[in-house]
């Protein structure tokens, strides 16, 4: 049986094109440690419209858009080590601080402080002061896994 290993290289090339194009032709400014899903729509308008931080995840189908109805550019930033819940939406001129996970499906219309949990429509703060690492993984759940899969 062949190993899927093999698909590895050729995924790390599609996802290099696609970071590459988002930057010259979406103006988008991706951090090499970012992670963004094929799937994830980024509509920037403008040069560093969008700003994605390093170890942040931008999970499937999500809509970034930086642009108003009226043409007018409003950035976006998302910090470091975030995770950004499939189907979420983020609106213009919002930034999203450190460590922060938004939930899936959340519409995001206003600023996120760092190292907390928001979700809903409109998101809002359910927790905050939370501890995560890279792609906004929670500290704890390499514990808790080991801890589940235990003979």
């Amino acid at each position: 049986m062949r190993s899927l290993n093999k698909l590895l290289k050729i995924r790390r090339v599609v996802l290099d094109l696609r970071r590459w194009w988002l930057v010259k032709t979406k103006g988008v400014d991706i951090h090499p440690g970012a992670s963004i899903s094929l799937s994830a729509t980024l509509v920037g308008g403008a040069p560093r419209a969008i700003i994605v931080d390093d170890g942040t995840l931008i999970a499937f189908k999500c809509l970034l858009i930086a642009q108003t109805p009226e043409g007018i550019v409003k950035p976006i930033r998302i910090g470091k080590n975030c995770f950004i819940g499939g189907g979420s939406l983020i609106l213009p001129g919002v930034t999203i601080g450190d460590e922060t996970v938004v939930g899936s499906g959340a519409v995001v219309h206003e600023d996120v402080p760092s190292r907390c949990i928001v979700a809903g429509n409109p998101a809002r703060v359910l927790r905050s002061g939370i501890e995560v690492g890279r792609f906004g993984r929670f500290t704890y759940a390499a514990q808790n896994q080991a801890i589940y899969y235990q003979d």
